[in-house]
């Protein structure tokens, strides 16, 4: 099979600034973890509850340990509230992440909310009997033009398995939660990147994961430039009612004050690939610093270090580049899909992107 290229590799990165990370992805913040299971099966007409199926499951831990007995602080922001996500209000309340997150389709999150409260209960057996219950956070996108979304088939071993296959290699495009999403017209699904910020003495890492699905073929924006318009390749139009859910991770010492700030700064990255949050599509951003664990059963006030508002800055552009990038490296690295009742989505054709470019002298 021939090995797509991520945006970097046709001489885009000279449009962004600040270093990445050693594998450029979410990963290379210290302890996270990411893990797939993509299930095709199947082709021809959609018959409810029977196939064809493309669709998967994608699940980021924020880190190796007991996630409930050690949270991490964390932040939510909902650009575009079409979403049927599990688990905001709490962190928007307590500002605490407890649980491993979860991507899927839109009606698989009751399924994987399941599987991640098993999970929990397997590691804590104390909660919801002697101590409190847990926060299980889904997000979700919309895969019904290629999905027999009715037939709801990522069950909980699928969600156990992504948890176990949970690794520090990302894989990218049409994977597990992005197997079947549509970006711009074209393929979509999972993308990764990340950045290296110094502030001061200390060096952090800023590290974005994206499900990608949504945008209008016409907006698609690279480079500055307005790509959609020149290629010739007809997308899909209907997902523009489709969604993104943006995962940012860090080991900066932040609040989650400070984290939903930096959740702010996706909606930057979004617009400089075309986004106009449309409505019927969901715009969601999860933020969160591996820098200190919140012990569950804490019985005194704990001190945590804090960077100052003053010093964010780079921290907001490290958001805005690796989102951007992220959602470029999905559609790059995502694969023709073929689905239900013959439909197709094309995967961006990265050859023609490249000519437009070169013309515009933009690479």
């Amino acid at each position: 099979m021939i090995s797509l290229p991520r945006a970097r590799d046709i001489g885009l990165s000279h449009i962004w600034s600040i270093n990445t990370g050693p594998k450029n992805s979410i990963i290379d913040v210290d302890g996270v973890l990411v893990g797939h299971v993509t299930l095709i099966e199947g082709s021809g007409k959609l018959v409810p509850g029977y196939g064809p199926v493309r669709t998967g499951v994608t699940v980021v831990i924020p880190h190796p340990g007991n996630i409930f007995r050690e949270k991490v602080p964390a932040a939510i922001h909902v650009i575009n509230g079409f979403t049927k996500a599990i688990g905001l209000i709490q962190i928007e309340e307590l500002g605490l992440i407890e649980s491993p997150i979860a991507l899927t389709n839109t009606l698989n999150v009751g399924l994987v909310a399941d599987r991640i409260i098993e999970y929990s209960i397997e590691k804590n057996p104390d909660i919801g009997t002697l101590t409190s219950t847990i926060n299980s956070i889904v997000l979700e996108c919309n895969d019904g033009y290629l999905n027999d979304i009715q037939g709801r088939y990522v069950k909980q071993h699928h969600v156990k398995e992504a948890i176990e296959r949970a690794n520090s290699d990302v894989m990218e495009g049409s994977i597990g939660a992005g197997t079947d999403t549509i970006a711009f017209g074209f393929k979509g699904g999972i993308g990764t990147s990340s950045r290296k910020v110094d502030i001061g003495i200390e060096t952090y890492i800023v590290g974005v994961l994206a499900q990608t699905n949504f945008g209008r073929k016409e907006d698609l924006i690279i480079a500055g430039i307005p790509i959609g318009k020149y290629l010739h390749r007809k997308g899909i139009e209907m997902y523009v009612k489709g969604s993104v859910n943006v995962i940012i991770a860090t080991n900066a010492p932040l609040t989650p004050r400070q984290l939903k700030r930096l959740a702010k700064r996706a909606s930057n990255g979004l617009a400089k690939v075309g986004s106009y949050t449309y409505n019927g599509s969901g715009e969601v951003v999860l933020t969160y610093s591996t820098a200190h664990r919140i012990p569950h059963d804490v019985e005194r006030k704990l001190s945590v270090k804090m960077i100052l508002d003053k010093y964010l800055n780079p921290l907001f552009r490290a958001v805005v580049e690796a989102t951007e990038e992220a959602i470029l490296n999905s559609m790059f690295m995502a694969r023709t899909m073929d689905g239900r009742d013959g439909h197709v989505v094309y995967s961006i054709p990265i050859n023609e992107v490249i000519n437009i470019l070169k013309r515009h002298e933009a690479i």
